[in-house]
């Protein structure tokens, strides 16, 4: 196999426009690609699928002294392998209401990290390796598992700061290894319970259990266990088709189940539409009694965006659960409350273009606070910061104590902007970052 020598670059072709640049500084490997930048291990651990390519499986191993996580072959439009694509896990769609989930399999979802043991080692969905010490993983079968690594509930963050640890310390032994399902076990959902149950039983696991399943008697039964795990502090349901097979990718066989909460906000203004909603309403403004301020932009009629509630009126609206800021994530309109004292009349908004947001009553700032956060393990000593301005989100990240680097993106809506920023939030408190008050 090729390989470079120290000081000598490679230029490797990936899925976007420009190579990314391979280089050998001094016996440490790198390469500009985002899965070998965003590795939260020392630099001199990291690899990816570009390096493995050039210098080989074996020597890459050799260098990391460690076996390589396993890597998952995704067939290309025309059958043939392509490039890389973590574990071949099953993965959830979310239910829809209407399904009848009768005589489906019912469990928890747990809210920790999700686990594939290969028979040698833990994977992430991304394939990434966790070091798991040999006491955690002594006695669990060379087999596929399909799994949880989980502390308790409402542990998430604590669950990710120990998993994505390099030095297998003493901290695992908060963790377990909950195993719902057996991907290379062929038959139905029954079938591979079964086998988990067998199996997992051979041998006194400290550290493993197989995960729990029950069936769903009726829709009255599943709100009623959907409502005691949520008050004990859980995420949520898992619902399983009797009879389904294991597949890689999401599949209607898997079901995630939340509940949607109600709550009222007023009204402060009208961001106007675009597409076939131009020139009517795209999203109401709105503001929370505790301050947060977002956009409702789903849950209207045809009628209802052309005859939207004016501002300083309440309205009620359905969310699926809270963002870290304290955001309602999905925000569903449910009508006009008719009885809420109304706020001092408001000249009704003018006509804009698409895309423009009118506020008639003022927010309160016109730029939200950053929000920012760190990640501290080993040798790395990182900090990330997000702050949303209208349709401008701007980032900033680098080594704690330096002024970083920042990087501003513009969105086409603020409602846009708010969902990108949620969902970057998310994934970086799923990758370790904890947030700093105060910063």
């Amino acid at each position: 196999m090729p390989d470079l020598q120290d000081g000598e670059t490679f230029e490797m072709q990936g899925s976007g426009a420009k190579p990314y640049i391979l280089k050998n500084t001094g016996g440490v490997y790198s390469c500009t690609c985002p899965a070998w930048r965003n590795q939260s291990v020392a630099i001199e651990r990291r690899t990816c699928k570009h390096l493995r390519k050039l210098r080989g499986d074996a020597a890459e191993e050799a260098r990391l002294g460690g076996a390589l996580p396993q890597r998952a072959v995704k067939a290309t439009a025309s059958g043939e392998p392509g490039e890389d694509a973590g574990p071949p896990l099953l993965l959830a769609e979310s239910w829809d209401n209407a399904t009848d989930l009768s005589d489906w399999w019912m469990s928890e979802k747990l809210d920790g990290v999700r686990a594939y043991w290969d028979g040698k080692q833990f994977l992430s969905r991304q394939g990434n390796i966790y070091h798991a010490p040999e006491w955690f993983v002594a006695g669990l079968p060379g087999v596929p598992l399909d799994g949880e690594l989980w502390i308790d509930r409402k542990k998430f963050q604590r669950t990710v700061s120990i998993v994505r640890r390099q030095d297998k310390s003493d901290l695992w032994k908060e963790v377990r290894f909950v195993v719902f399902d057996a991907p290379a076990v062929s038959g139905g959902f029954e079938d591979r319970i079964a086998f988990l149950k067998e199996t997992l039983a051979r041998t006194a696991l400290r550290f493993a259990s197989h995960h729990e399943h029950a069936r769903c008697k009726s829709i009255g039964a599943l709100r009623a266990e959907l409502a005691r795990i949520e008050a004990l502090g859980g995420e949520g349901l898992m619902l399983r088709q009797p009879g389904s097979k294991y597949v890689a990718g999401r599949s209607s066989t898997l079901l995630k189940v939340k509940s949607f909460h109600d709550a009222e906000a007023l009204v402060i203004g009208h961001q106007a539409g675009a597409g076939r909603h131009r020139g009517r309403l795209g999203a109401l403004l709105v503001r929370l009694q505790n301050g947060k301020e977002f956009a409702i932009g789903t849950g209207f009629s045809d009628r209802q965006r052309d005859n939207p509630p004016p501002p300083g009126s309440t309205v009620m609206f359905r969310y699926q659960e809270l963002s870290d800021g304290g955001v309602p994530r999905f925000p569903s309109y449910a009508g006009v409350r008719l009885d809420a004292a109304a706020a001092p009349p408001q000249r009704p908004p003018p006509k804009a273009p698409a895309n423009t947001v009118i506020v008639t009553q003022s927010p309160s700032s016109g730029a939200g606070k950053p929000r920012y956060f760190e990640f501290v393990e080993g040798t790395s000593s990182k900090f990330w910061e997000v702050s949303q301005d209208g349709n401008n989100m701007t980032t900033r990240w680098g080594r704690i104590g330096s002024a970083g680097q920042s990087k501003t993106k513009t969105f086409a809506t603020p409602e846009a902007t708010a969902a990108a920023v949620d969902a970057l939030i998310e994934d970086k408190t799923s990758d370790g970052y904890v947030e700093k008050a105060g910063e």
